[in-house]
């Protein structure tokens, strides 16, 4: 009786584990086969993407796979986009818990950086990693759509690399019939898009990464005589390399004011009037090093958004933020800007001067500091070291003038300044200078 006893409760809780382990892997699996059908339709307002039978525009971020995903979607952004299945589990859980979707990049080797479409064996181990990643995460609800590779077209000719992206959709349909695929190229032009529309027929739509180039963005879209729908997957400032130069060649950025003008212009103009555009996703949602440490980040090392973050703000959720970044009105050295070419000479004095307003006459600090002009050549976003800063040139640094001496080294060099009001967000400028004796 005492033997039977045991036994009975021995069958009883291996019963509740195997019950509770089972529960478990059941919901896990539930919640990333709860797939959303992802459809595109020509409606009465253009092409749009359709989510289990409800349209879908896509509010859009590039980056922010370390941001806190509650503030994106509190900016009113729906949609992440990334370059890469990296951290693809992790993200596409974190995405699904605060409500968004997820456009997940696929790395394919570009030419620039050493492939060879011609290569069988190279096309073949290419796929077969692909597939892998594809299987590891097709199943998960936030999963909207795959970027297959970026900016392909960047420096590279071989128009068979539009024949691999064709193959790795049509497998991605196979496994995975619910989501979208595209591929994103750099700029727009007509024998580009020809060439995919050609090798390249699986493909749902075409996505287009535009700088500058989206304030003329309707004419560019007439020239290639496209029809088909699609999304803006990366654009933002005006690139490095399409703005004025100094005389020695270094780029003239926008401050962050002036780029925050530009990003909701070019939204309500370039994509929110297109009717061939399904949506966008704005590009760089965190910072990084492309020439300068602040040219295409919305914000700054230190996690401080930008003016425009604002912009986005109000482009998305038709309202401002209800505590907005300062905005600047004007940057001087040596009373000149940086259409001026300014020379310095070694070791002399100088002054700078910024005016910065706040909406809500917020106190404001301020950081200046001198870098090396970057000599890097990298193109299509490759990484770029940071150049080293100057140190000991300040005599004063939390003001909006300083007094400081310019380098002794002859060479290019730039000045910045940041501006903080109390809420964590910023402006920012810079003025390149050069010195010679």
């Amino acid at each position: 009786m005492i033997v039977f006893n045991l036994k009975k409760k021995f069958i009883l809780v291996w019963t509740y584990i195997f019950l509770f382990i089972g529960t478990n892997i059941n919901a896990q699996n539930k919640a990333h086969t709860d797939m959303n059908v992802a459809e595109i339709r020509q409606t009465e307002s253009g092409y749009r993407i359709f989510l289990n039978d409800e349209p879908f525009f896509v509010k859009g971020i590039g980056g922010g796979s370390d941001s806190n995903f509650k503030v994106i979607a509190d900016h009113g952004a729906n949609t992440i986009r990334t370059w890469s299945t990296d951290n693809g589990k992790e993200l596409l859980d974190k995405a699904h818990a605060h409500g968004l979707k997820v456009l997940m990049g696929i790395w394919l080797v570009p030419e620039r950086h050493g492939a060879d479409y011609n290569n069988l064996e190279e096309i073949n181990a290419q796929y077969d990693r692909i597939k892998k990643e594809v299987l590891a995460l097709k199943d998960y609800p936030a999963l909207l759509c795959w970027i297959i590779g970026n900016e392909l077209n960047q420096d590279g000719s071989n128009p068979n690399v539009w024949n691999a992206v064709n193959d790795i959709s049509k497998m991605i349909h196979e496994l995975s019939p619910n989501q979208l695929t595209t591929t994103a190229i750099a700029g727009f032009e007509k024998t580009v898009v020809k060439e995919i529309e050609k090798r390249a027929p699986d493909l749902d739509f075409l996505s287009v990464q535009l700088y500058g180039a989206m304030d003329v963005f309707s004419e560019i879209l007439l020239q290639t005589a496209y029809k088909g729908p699609l999304l803006i997957t990366e654009w933002g400032t005006t690139g490095y390399w399409e703005v004025e130069k100094t005389t020695w060649g270094a780029p003239l950025e926008d401050n962050s004011s002036i780029k925050a003008d530009a990003y909701l212009s070019r939204y309500q103009n370039g994509i929110e009037n297109e009717p061939q555009v399904m949506g966008s996703a704005v590009f760089l949602w965190g910072h990084k090093q492309e020439r300068t440490p602040t040219w295409f980040g919305m914000h700054l090392k230190d996690g401080a958004k930008t003016e425009s973050v604002d912009a986005m703000h109000y482009a998305w959720t038709g309202k401002w933020p209800h505590n907005r970044t300062p905005r600047l009105h004007s940057f001087t050295l040596d009373g000149q800007k940086g259409t001026d070419n300014i020379k310095l000479k070694p070791g002399a004095r100088y002054t700078a001067e910024i005016m910065v307003i706040d909406p809500e006459n917020d106190n404001l600090t301020y950081r200046w500091e001198v870098m090396e002009e970057s000599k890097t050549t990298q193109t299509g976003g490759d990484r770029e070291k940071v150049p080293p800063v100057i140190d000991g040139l300040l005599q004063s640094n939390d003001q909006n003038s300083i007094s400081f001496k310019a380098p002794l080294t002859i060479g290019a060099y730039r000045l910045y300044v940041y501006v903080y009001d109390q809420h964590h967000s910023a402006a920012h400028a810079n003025i390149p200078f050069f010195v010679e004796n």
